[in-house]
C-alpha cells in the first residue's frame, strides 16, 4: 500500500554555464519513499507497479528553462538541466518550485504521492564572449598651455558581459608612442606628462584601447583630439592685421570674424572705440583733389573767391619761392619753416572789403618752441609805406588763433571790436583741420572742420584812421614797413622792436614767420560761406561705416565724429558687441582713391558687476590697404588741321577749332574669368577738372585776334573759364562728355588775317588737379587767303606784261633751269611740252581749290554772320611763253607783283571797314601801313598772294 509521499530537500542550489545544459545542483537531487515493494503481490502487477519508487520531478514556475529528470526510480536519483539555451546577459539567476512524484500503487497514477516543495536557487556562471566598447566614438578635449593638468578628460569603455569578472574593465592603454600624455589604467583619466606650447604644436591626436577583466581587448580603439590654447589673456581674437581695399568696391568689412575673449569673466558693460588715422593721407584725409576753385564751384560755392596760395605759374609766380609739399597725391600744399613769405601783389588783392566776407584755409599747425612763443602770422594786410600799422591779419599764438580787424576810421569815433580770439587743441594738434571765419562785423564766427566755435575773447580798440598809405597783403608772415630804434611797435599790430645802432630805420622786412603747413588760403570779399558749403569743402571721402544697422541688437549703442574717422559702440552683453564689430567696415567713395596704408586701433573697456575696471583688454592694431586704382588713359582725338579762308576767321563768331574734338578714357581691367587673368580695356565715364588751349608760338594780340568761349555754352554745367593772350582755360568738376561740348564751342577770331598762314593750339585736359593728364592734342588753324580774277580771254594772244606767274615749286624750278640762256632748236619742242603739262595741273588745282572752298563755305554758312567772298577762278587764265627771254620775264613779274599789291590794298581796305567795335583803336592810316610792309616783305622772300599748300594733285 502506498502509504508515504516522497521525501526531498527543502531548498536546492545550482550552478550552470551559459550555453550549456548541466545543472549542478547542491545536494544532489535525490527523492526517498518510505513504502516497501509487497512481496506476494502478482509477479506481473508487480513488475509494473512500485509503490517505494520515484517516477518524475515537476517544475512550476512562469516561463522556466529547466527540466527535471529521473535518473533511476528506485534510489531516486534525479538530474536538473536546461531545456533551452541559457544567457547570462539576459537573466543571471533562476528561482523555481520542484517536487517529487512516487509511482503509486495504480496504473494510472491517480494514488501518486508527490513531495514537499522545494526551492531551487540557479545561478547562471558567466562566458567571456563580448570585448570592451568605447561609449563615444571620438573624444575631444582642450587645454591651456603652460599647465600640468591631473585629468584632462576621461575616456570609458564598457562590456556587455554579465558578470563582473568580464563586464569590468580592468585596463586602458594610450596605443600611440611617444605623446606627452599618459591615462590611468583603471580610470581612464588622461593627463599630460609636460608642459605644452600652443607655438610649438597647437593639437594632439592620440588612440587609447581597453581591456576587460579576462584580459579581452576593445575589438576597435578610440580617437582623442585635444587641442592646446594659449594661456587665455582677455582681448580679441579672429581679425586680420591687414585688410586691402579694392577702389570701386564700396563698404569692406574690416573684423568679420572677430570676437572678444573675457576669459568666463562675468561682464556688466562695455565700450569700444575703433579709430582710423588718415592723417598722413592728404589733407587728413581722402579728399577730393581737385583745385581750390573747381572745388568751391563743385559744391555750391559763390563766384568770386581769390586765391591767395595758387599754383606757381606766369600769372601767379608769388608762389614759386615757396616751400611745397609735392609728396601729397597732387595736393598743392606749402610748407613754411619760419623763413618763407609772399607778398601777394596788388592786383590780387581784393580790394572792396566790406562788412561781410570770408577767409577759409587749410591748416597744420604744432606748438611753438619756448616759454614765450612767437606770433605766427598766417595773412597780414598792413601799411606798405611810411608807417607801419596791421589793418587786419590772422595769426597764431600760444595755440590760439587770433583774427585782427582794425577798420578805417567812421564818422562814428569810439572802441569797435578788434582782435577775437579761440583757444582751441586743433590748432597745435600737428593735424590738418579746415578754417573759415566768417565776418559779419561786428559778430565774426570760427568754423574748424565744419564746426561752429565763437570766440572766447574780443579786444575793442580804435578804428585806424583813414589815410593814402597802400597796404601790403602778404601770406606766411607780415611785412614791417620801418622800425626805429627804442621805439615799440603797437602791441595790437604785432610788431617787435628791433635793436640798431644810432636810432637808423631798418628798411622793410618780413616778420612773425608762420611755421607749419597751409594749403587753400582764399577770400571771398562781400559775403559769408554757408554751413551746407563749409561741409562739402572739407567732407573726407573715406571713413568707417557700419553695414546693416537694423541687425544691432537693441543694448548696442554707437557714434561717430563728424569725419566718420572714430567709432564708439557700447553695449552690455558680449554676444551683441561681437555681433555689431563684425558688421563694422571701410568704405572710399572716390573713383580714384589714394593708394597706401591707413592704420586702425582699437581700444576696449569693459565693467564688472559692482566694479568700474575688471579687465584689461589690449588694445588691436591693423591696416587698411587701399590698393592701387586702375589708372584711367584720357585721349584727346579729332582733326589736327583746320584750313578755312580769311574770310571765316574775320566773321563776328570767327571758327571753331575743335568741333571735331573727341576725349575718351580707358582703363587696363582683368577679364575676370578662371586662370590667369588676361589683362584688356575697357572704357571708363568719370570727371575732369580743367581743360587748358594754350598758343603755340607768339601769344595773342589782343588788337586783331581773340580766343573765347561764350557764357551760354557754359551754362547748366558746373565749369567756368578764364582767357589770355597765351590761351584759354576751362575748370570745374564736370562729366567728359560736358567737357567735350564746351571745348567744341571754343571759338578763335582774327578781324586782320593777312599776315597770318597759320595759328597752332596746344590741348591738354587734366583729372584730379593733375593727377592723371591727357595726352597733348596739337591743332593747327590755317589761313587760305582768296586771290582776285584776272580778265582774261584769249590767253595765247595776251601780251607778255599781263601775264600773272605761278610760283608752283616744279614750275620755279622749271624757270630757273631754262633762264640762264635761250634753249637749243632740239630741247624747245620738250620744253613747251612739259610746261604745257605742268599748267594742265596747276590749272586742276586751282579748280579742286575753288570746289573745296565753295564747300567748306555751306557748311560755315550757319557760323558766319558776314557774306562769304565769291571766288570767282572761271576768268583765270595762265599762260607760259617759254620763248621770253630772260628780261621779258623778269617784266612780267614785276607787273603782276604790282597788281599784287594793289589787290593786297583792296583786301585790306574790305577789312578796315569791316572792322567791329573792339578793333576800333586802329585808324585806316595805320592799317594801310601795316599792310603795305607786309607787301613789302612779301615780294622781298617772292611769297604767292595764296597758299596752295593744301593743292591735291
Amino acid at each position: 500500500v502506498n502509504k508515504h509521499k516522497p521525501w526531498i530537500e527543502t531548498s536546492y542550489h545550482g550552478v550552470i554555464t551559459e550555453n550549456m545544459d548541466t545543472v549542478l545542483l547542491d545536494p544532489p537531487l535525490v527523492a526517498l519513499d518510505k513504502d516497501a515493494p509487497v512481496p506476494y503481490a502478482d509477479s506481473v502487477l508487480m513488475s509494473l507497479i512500485k509503490p517505494g519508487e520515484i517516477c518524475a520531478f515537476k517544475i512550476y514556475g512562469q516561463d522556466v528553462p529547466f527540466e527535471a529528470v529521473v535518473l533511476n526510480r528506485t534510489s531516486g536519483e534525479g538530474i536538473l538541466r536546461a531545456s533551452s539555451p541559457v544567457d547570462c546577459e539576459s537573466q543571471k539567476e533562476y528561482t523555481f518550485i520542484i517536487q517529487a512524484y512516487d509511482c503509486g500503487a495504480s496504473l494510472s497514477g491517480t494514488d501518486w504521492k508527490k513531495s514537499h516543495k522545494a526551492v531551487v536557487h540557479i545561478q547562471v556562471n558567466d562566458v567571456n564572449e563580448f570585448s570592451p566598447v568605447f561609449r563615444e566614438p571620438l573624444y575631444k578635449a582642450s587645454l591651456t598651455e603652460g599647465k600640468i593638468y591631473d585629468s584632462i578628460l576621461q575616456v570609458e569603455a564598457w562590456d556587455q558581459d554579465c558578470s563582473p569578472q568580464y563586464s569590468q574593465i580592468c585596463n586602458y592603454e594610450i596605443v600611440t608612442a611617444g605623446t606627452p600624455f599618459a591615462i590611468d589604467r583603471n580610470g581612464g583619466n588622461i593627463r599630460n606628462t609636460e608642459r605644452l606650447s600652443y607655438e610649438k604644436q597647437q593639437s594632439y591626436r592620440i588612440t587609447v584601447t581597453a581591456f576587460d577583466c579576462g584580459q579581452k581587448k576593445a575589438q576597435e580603439d578610440v580617437t582623442v583630439h585635444i587641442d592646446v590654447k594659449p594661456i587665455c589673456k582677455p582681448g580679441w581674437q579672429g581679425w586680420n592685421k591687414r585688410v586691402d581695399y579694392e577702389p570701386g568696391t564700396g563698404s569692406r568689412p574690416l573684423f568679420p570674424k572677430m570676437h572678444l575673449e573675457t576669459c568666463e569673466g562675468p561682464l556688466s558693460g562695455m565700450k569700444v572705440l575703433v579709430e582710423l588715422q588718415t592723417s598722413h593721407i592728404g589733407k587728413g584725409c581722402d579728399r577730393e583733389t581737385y583745385s581750390e576753385k573747381s572745388l568751391q564751384k563743385l559744391c555750391g560755392a559763390a563766384s568770386g573767391s581769390t586765391d591767395l596760395l595758387p599754383a606757381p605759374s606766369p600769372s601767379a609766380n608769388w608762389t614759386a619761392s615757396l616751400l611745397t609739399d609735392s609728396g601729397r597725391d597732387s595736393d598743392l600744399i606749402y610748407r613754411f619753416d619760419g623763413r618763407q613769405a609772399a607778398n601777394v601783389p596788388d592786383h590780387v588783392v581784393p580790394q572792396n572789403l566790406t562788412d561781410q566776407f570770408t577767409v577759409a584755409t587749410w591748416m597744420k599747425h604744432g606748438p611753438s618752441r619756448g616759454l614765450r612763443a612767437e606770433k605766427e602770422t598766417i595773412l597780414c594786410d598792413s601799411d606798405k609805406t611810411e608807417m607801419n600799422r596791421h589793418h587786419y591779419a590772422i595769426y597764431v599764438h600760444n595755440c590760439r588763433l587770433v583774427f585782427l580787424l582794425r577798420r578805417d576810421f567812421t564818422q562814428v569815433d569810439a572802441f569797435r571790436p578788434a582782435e577775437f580770439h579761440w583757444k582751441l587743441e586743433q590748432i597745435c594738434d600737428k593735424e590738418w583741420h579746415y578754417y573759415v571765419i566768417n565776418v559779419e562785423f561786428p559778430a565774426v564766427t570760427l568754423f574748424v572742420d565744419g564746426v561752429t566755435y565763437e570766440p572766447y575773447l574780443v579786444t575793442d580798440d580804435w578804428p585806424i584812421h583813414t589815410s593814402k598809405i597802400d597796404t601790403q597783403l602778404t601770406v606766411g608772415a607780415c611785412w614791417q614797413n620801418k622800425s626805429v630804434c627804442g621805439l615799440k611797435n603797437d602791441t595790437l599790430s604785432g610788431g617787435t622792436p628791433v635793436c640798431c645802432q644810432g636810432g637808423e630805420v631798418m628798411p622793410p622786412r618780413f616778420t612773425q614767420y608762420f611755421r607749419g603747413s597751409l594749403s587753400g588760403l582764399t577770400i571771398r570779399p562781400g559775403r559769408i560761406e554757408s554751413q551746407k558749403v563749409i561741409s562739402c569743402l572739407q567732407a573726407c571721402k573715406e571713413g568707417l561705416d557700419i553695414n546693416s544697422l537694423e541687425s544691432l541688437a537693441k543694448d548696442i549703442k554707437f557714434h561717430f565724429n563728424p569725419a566718420q574717422s572714430v567709432l564708439v559702440v557700447e553695449g552690455e552683453d558680449v554676444d551683441s558687441i561681437n555681433a555689431a564689430m563684425t558688421k563694422v567696415s571701410y568704405i572710399n567713395s572716390r573713383q580714384f582713391p589714394t593708394p597706401g596704408l591707413r592704420r586702425l586701433r582699437i581700444t576696449t573697456s569693459v565693467q564688472c558687476f559692482g566694479e568700474d575696471s575688471c579687465l584689461s583688454i589690449p588694445d588691436i592694431k591693423a591696416v587698411v590697404m587701399v590698393l592701387q586704382p586702375s589708372e584711367p588713359r584720357i585721349t584727346i582725338t579729332g582733326t589736327n588741321q583746320l584750313v578755312r579762308p580769311a574770310g571765316d576767321l574775320r566773321a563776328p563768331l570767327g571758327v571753331a577749332p575743335f568741333k571735331e574734338l573727341h576725349i575718351t578714357s580707358t582703363v587696363m581691367k582683368g577679364d575676370g574669368s578662371g586662370g590667369p587673368q588676361r589683362p584688356g580695356v575697357m572704357e571708363t565715364m568719370h570727371n575732369l577738372d580743367y581743360c587748358d588751349v594754350l598758343v603755340i608760338g607768339e601769344e595773342l594780340n589782343p588788337g586783331k585776334e581773340s580766343l573765347e568761349i561764350r557764357h551760354s555754352a557754359l551754362l547748366g554745367k558746373h565749369l567756368d573759364a578764364t582767357n589770355s593772350t597765351s590761351g584759354i582755360s576751362i575748370y570745374g568738376v564736370d562729366s567728359i562728355s560736358h567737357y567735350e561740348q564746351a571745348l567744341r564751342q571754343v571759338r578763335y577770331r582774327n578781324w586782320r588775317p593777312t599776315s597770318l598762314s597759320e595759328r597752332r593750339f596746344r590741348l591738354t585736359c587734366s583729372e584730379l588737379n593733375g593727377r592723371y593728364t591727357s595726352n597733348e592734342f596739337n591743332m593747327e588753324v590755317s589761313v587760305l587767303h582768296h586771290s582776285a580774277p584776272v580778265d582774261h580771254v584769249n590767253h595765247m594772244a595776251a601780251n607778255p606784261q599781263y601775264m600773272r606767274p605761278v610760283h608752283h615749286p616744279l614750275m620755279i624750278h622749271t624757270f630757273n633751269s631754262h633762264m640762264s640762256g635761250a634753249a637749243p632748236p632740239a630741247a624747245t619742242v620738250v620744253i613747251v611740252v612739259c610746261i604745257a603739262a605742268l599748267v594742265v595741273i596747276v590749272v586742276i588745282g586751282v579748280y579742286r581749290i575753288h570746289a573745296t572752298h565753295q564747300e567748306e563755305t555751306r557748311d560755315e554758312e550757319d557760323e558766319a554772320k558776314e557774306p562769304e567772298e565769291d571766288w570767282d577762278s572761271s576768268a583765270l587764265s595762265i599762260t607760259v611763253n617759254p620763248m621770253e627771254n630772260l628780261k621779258g620775264l623778269q617784266a612780267l613779274r614785276k607787273v603782276v607783283q604790282d597788281e599784287g599789291c594793289t589787290e593786297e590794298e583792296e583786301e585790306d581796305g574790305e577789312q578796315v571797314g569791316g572792322m567791329t567795335s573792339a578793333e576800333s583803336d586802329y585808324s585806316d592810316e595805320e592799317a594801310e601801313e601795316e599792310d603795305l610792309r607786309e607787301v613789302k616783305e612779301r615780294k622781298r622772300k617772292g611769297k604767292l598772294e595764296w597758299d596752295s599748300s593744301s593743292m591735291k594733285y
